[in-house]
């Protein structure tokens, strides 16, 4: 198996990066070009900056047309959406959540934040995402299903909800996953945080969760600064989830009153502003980052050692962060790699440590992980930002 050619790999991110851009380019960096200004001026000569405003109902109505679910709630980031959907499904503490070791802190901390247990499972090189077959084969071993749900036979713990995570906005094999859902009693909640804009089979990711959470954090393919938004087909809990959100007060023309413990997450009508702006944007965004995707495709050709990731064969994905996969897994090429290309002006980053080694976490439950140690040791992430595409 050769080994990746370092230069070879530098020359081939220029090509398709420079002579554009000058300077350091960055991994992910927003566009401002469209209404922002114009929709964020206008919410401030309105006075209503707040979550109250008609930038925080027309961001939640051109999300839901856009993703074709049919209750949209905006909240402060994509963390506290799925804290959230956790809690409306049903989480408590002490249960434990299936979630992928490959994937960004939040999806964990969210569980923590509930009380719950993270319980570690592996990912696939086809999709970057949960592994479906060795999930199955996994559970009929460690899991046992009755009336009142699921059970960990090794912990004694009830297994309630499972978080597949559209890794760098590929869509996971979802399918299969939702068949394992019902075969043993679980909620499906998607982590869409890194895929607006990416389809599975057709349909947009977030359809298949009960709930599903999105990101608009200041690195994805459109933001409002901070914010992130939970999607639902159950109009129940999604109307459930706005007034958890809106520190569950009672409606009253002049009275505070409470029904739950609530939370103060909703989306300010000034970021929502700019939400508005980025939606009408959309589009021309997933055209750019595609057609760089593609130029990305073609320069990696012929590069041995390395190949650029595509979108799964069931998926049309955003590409939301465009990474390549060394051959060979090994941590110090990566390392040496990611020190050159960085050195030269293009950021690059690793994929994240799995999670199962973070300190707050190494004590949770999970399967074999050598499929996610496998490709946290060989992936990297190159600059994928829209602007790169034009």
């Amino acid at each position: 198996m050769p080994l990746p050619d370092i230069d070879k790999i530098i020359s081939a991110i220029q090509s398709v990066i420079r002579p554009k851009n000058e300077g350091p380019v960055a991994l992910h960096e927003p566009c401002f070009n469209g209404n922002e200004w114009k929709y964020i001026k206008a919410c401030l000569d309105s006075t209503w900056v707040s979550y109250v405003g008609k930038y925080v109902d027309r961001f939640e109505e051109m999300i839901a047309d856009y993703t074709g679910v049919r209750k949209v709630v905006v909240v402060v980031n994509g963390t506290a959406a799925l804290q959230i959907a956790l809690k409306v499904v049903g989480v408590k503490a002490g249960d434990e959540v299936l979630i992928p070791a490959l994937t960004f802190v939040a999806t964990a901390n969210a569980v923590a934040h509930c009380g719950a247990i993270p319980h570690f499972v592996d990912s696939e090189e086809k999709t970057l995402g949960i592994a479906p077959l060795k999930l199955k084969e996994y559970l009929k071993e460690i899991a046992r299903p009755d009336t009142s749900g699921c059970k960990n036979k090794k912990t004694g713990n009830r297994i309630k909800a499972i978080i597949p995570m559209h890794t760098f906005g590929h869509p996971v094999d979802l399918d299969p996953l939702l068949e394992i859902s019902r075969e043993y009693k679980l909620e499906m909640i998607e982590d869409a945080a890194e895929s607006l804009g990416s389809f599975y089979k057709g349909k947009h990711t977030g359809n298949w969760g009960k709930l599903s959470i999105l990101s608009f954090n200041g690195n994805k393919t459109i933001t409002t600064g901070g914010g992130g938004a939970i999607i639902t087909n159950d109009e129940v809990l999604g109307k459930l989830a706005k007034h958890l959100t809106t520190t569950a007060k009672i409606p009253h023309r002049w009275e505070y009153r409470h029904d739950h413990i609530g939370y103060n997450y909703r989306l300010p009508n000034i970021n929502a502003a700019l939400g508005c702006a980025q939606m009408e944007q959309l589009p021309g965004f997933l055209a750019k980052k595609r057609a760089l995707a593609a130029r990305y495709k073609q320069a990696f050709a012929g590069v041995a050692g390395v190949r650029f990731f595509r979108e799964p064969p069931h998926a049309k994905s955003n590409y939301w962060l465009n990474a390549l996969l060394l051959d060979e897994a090994s941590l110090a090429r990566r390392n040496q790699l990611l020190e050159k290309t960085n050195d030269a002006g293009i950021m690059t980053r690793p994929a994240w440590v799995l999670l199962n080694k973070l300190a707050m976490f190494q004590d949770c439950p999970c399967m074999d992980l050598s499929g996610a140690e496998d490709l946290e040791a060989r992936l990297i992430n190159i600059p994928s930002s829209a602007v790169l595409g034009e």
